[in-house]
């Protein structure tokens, strides 16, 4: 919600972080690595952000991911249970892969379950700062990390520094439903690696 109460689309409540933030459309642009226009396109909904670029912009605006995708309950002084139930927390769907809360939000850990569709993002090779853990739920998943290519199944896990080349890619359709877990790294040195 913006400060009038009302509901907010994913590109107008980055631009409204960006503002809340004090940050410049350029300022705001060379904290994440993106360009000014490709922020702006993110900002007037031409585009729609990858998790990367939703983890890099959480950290440059001090919030979670859960309120840049629309969730209720920011800040620190919000008190949260420890427990998210399943029918709480709403998907979303950014750069066509589908996200869902599934841990609470505020922490140093961002936990999600996400839906990668075939042929969405195959080509994307994702580097930014922390680390990732997934675990593969249903589908298979091929991760190539560098240059290593790894086929993981139903209960297959994988733990990697996220500074490492990645990408995730569903094998085959329906695609792949995973848990993905990654540590938001909140100190004055990552605010330099996301450069």
């Amino acid at each position: 919600m913006d400060i009038n109460g009302e509901v907010l689309g994913l590109g107008a409540r980055l631009r409204e972080r960006r503002l809340r933030s004090r940050l410049t459309l350029e300022a705001a642009a060379a904290r994440t690595g993106l360009s000014p226009a490709h922020l702006s396109r993110l900002e007037t909904s031409k585009r729609q952000p990858s998790l990367p670029v939703l983890l890099g912009l959480s950290r440059a605006y001090g919030v979670p991911v859960e309120v840049l995708l629309g969730e209720e309950g920011e800040g620190p002084s919000v008190v949260r249970a420890p427990v998210l139930r399943a029918a709480e927390g709403e998907s979303t769907s950014a750069g066509g892969w589908t996200y869902r809360p599934a841990g609470v939000p505020g922490r140093a850990m961002q936990a999600l379950r996400v839906h990668i569709p075939v042929r969405v993002q195959d080509a994307v090779v994702r580097v930014h700062p922390g680390e990732e853990w997934l675990y593969v739920l249903e589908g298979r998943l091929v991760l190539t990390l560098d240059r290593e290519q790894h086929l993981l199944d139903p209960g297959d896990s994988a733990h990697f520094d996220s500074m490492r080349p990645h990408r995730l890619v569903a094998e085959r359709e329906p695609g792949v439903e995973l848990l993905f877990l990654h540590t938001l790294l909140q100190t004055p040195t990552a605010d330099l690696c996301v450069h």
